[in-house]
């Protein structure tokens, strides 16, 4: 299957749409990418910084005298039909594919303003048990010793044991922020407008779980090659620390659970315990 690339595109037919991946670190949205990706309606972009550039846009909207000095709600509409033409014109500029997936973990987080100037986004939330997502930082985090994480600093000592990185990575971006935002959207019934892709679902069911996706994004059902999916997004990983590992395997297939053995079975009751909201919505099956 051909790379998407932006080189040969022409001006869409149509008008684009635009649809959101929004996901958890290490949690199958850059195999959810490169799945959707074999769909030739869709252009599945790698970690995006479209919202970046409008959380920028943001910032100087709010503090600019210039804005501040003129009627609020004129502003308000402008600023916002401001977002939604750069949006959209950044994707029409990158691919003529009639539906396009923003991949950037922060959309749901920011749903009242998207919605604001795009209504009703669709926006697909991949999670996976915290246990496992933060075996696969541990691992990540052994692989790579012969280069320095940021956060590994002496003085703190946050990074010196399983449990304290465990603990580091539950407290700050991305896991720990990434849950509490989580939280926070089932708090507000945010969650009823996200369309949640469980890991484990998607790796041991996925076209079942892919005929939900479609149903959800209103779009046409598509007979993927589960057996084969190609990676089409490109992205220089050696931008992000190490844990930024986007690279998939083409067979789609379950992944068996490790986090036991990789972080001990009491620091794993420890985390589930330690996130009862996320477990009870997600995991229900778990139990106690």
């Amino acid at each position: 299957m051909a790379e998407q690339r932006a080189e040969h595109r022409v001006e869409p037919s149509a008008p684009q749409r635009v649809v959101f991946n929004s996901s958890f670190p290490r949690s199958g949205s850059t195999l959810l990418q490169n799945i959707l990706a074999q769909n030739p309606r869709f252009y599945c972009s790698p970690t995006s910084g479209v919202i970046n550039l409008l959380l920028a846009a943001r910032q100087k909207f709010s503090t600019v005298e210039m804005f501040r000095a003129q009627d609020p709600e004129l502003m308000r509409s402008g600023f916002l039909r401001f977002c939604r033409r750069a949006m959209e014109g950044f994707y029409e500029g990158v691919t003529d594919r009639p539906v396009c997936v923003d991949k950037s973990r922060v959309w749901f987080h920011y749903y009242d303003w998207l919605h604001a100037f795009y209504p009703d986004p669709k926006i697909v939330v991949c999670v996976r048990d915290l246990r496992a997502i933060l075996s696969s930082m541990e691992k990540l985090f052994r692989k790579n010793r012969y280069r320095e994480d940021p956060a590994d600093v002496e003085e703190r000592m946050n990074m010196t044991t399983v449990t304290t990185r465990v603990t580091h990575w539950l407290n700050t971006n991305p896991v720990g922020l990434t849950a509490l935002r989580l939280v926070g959207a089932i708090e507000t019934g945010t969650i009823k407008h996200l369309h949640v892709v469980r890991f484990e679902d998607l790796t041991t069911r996925p076209a079942e779980t892919m005929k939900k996706v479609y149903a959800y994004l209103g779009e046409p059902p598509f007979e993927h090659d589960f057996q084969n999916v190609e990676q089409t997004t490109r992205e220089d990983d050696g931008q992000f620390n190490f844990y930024g590992d986007h690279r998939i395997r083409r067979k789609v297939e379950p992944v068996r659970p490790d986090y036991n053995d990789v972080l001990g079975r009491e620091l794993c009751d420890l985390v589930r315990e330690s996130n009862p909201v996320f477990y009870k919505t997600f995991y229900p099956e778990l139990g106690r």
